[in-house]
């Protein structure tokens, strides 16, 4: 008997008629809609964390190109104090990452400049365990204010 009591009063709640809206629907909307505005502004990605994010690359493709870590820590200290690591950087007639004076390096990509880089201190201050030495331009830099 208690069974089909519970089984009488699900199909009665089944066959109710259906209510009508509910009052303040459009409140609710509202509220949504603005709970979705804050949200996007929020956490919309700006250009700030793109910025960092594609800093942050640059840094891997040159960690990347070195085998020890101290070179390429070297070269994040030269990067870093010539141009903030900003590939745009320009000083006078100085372009790019790694503030060099060949205006070529205004039409190279970022990591582009990152290898012309790598090159000039691999010519300019040598090879050490068959990497650029770095850690020479970076004193050089030091001492002299340019590398």
């Amino acid at each position: 008997m208690y069974l089909t009591r519970m089984v009488r009063s699900r199909s009665h709640r089944l066959s109710k008629p259906k209510r009508e809206p509910r009052k303040g629907s459009l409140a609710r909307c509202t509220l949504v809609a603005t709970l979705v505005f804050i949200e996007v502004l929020c956490f919309e990605k700006t250009d700030s964390v793109a910025a960092d994010n594609h800093v942050m690359n640059l840094k891997l493709y040159a960690y990347n190109k070195f085998k020890t870590y101290d070179q390429f820590d070297c070269y994040n200290y030269i990067i870093y104090r010539e141009s903030r690591w900003n590939y745009k950087a320009r000083n006078g007639s100085h372009y790019g990452l790694g503030q060099m004076r060949n205006p070529m390096v205004l039409g190279l990509t970022p990591r582009g400049q990152i290898d012309l880089h790598y090159k000039y201190i691999a010519h300019r201050y040598g090879m050490v365990n068959g990497e650029p030495n770095a850690c020479l331009a970076a004193e050089h830099l030091d001492k002299k204010g340019w590398h």
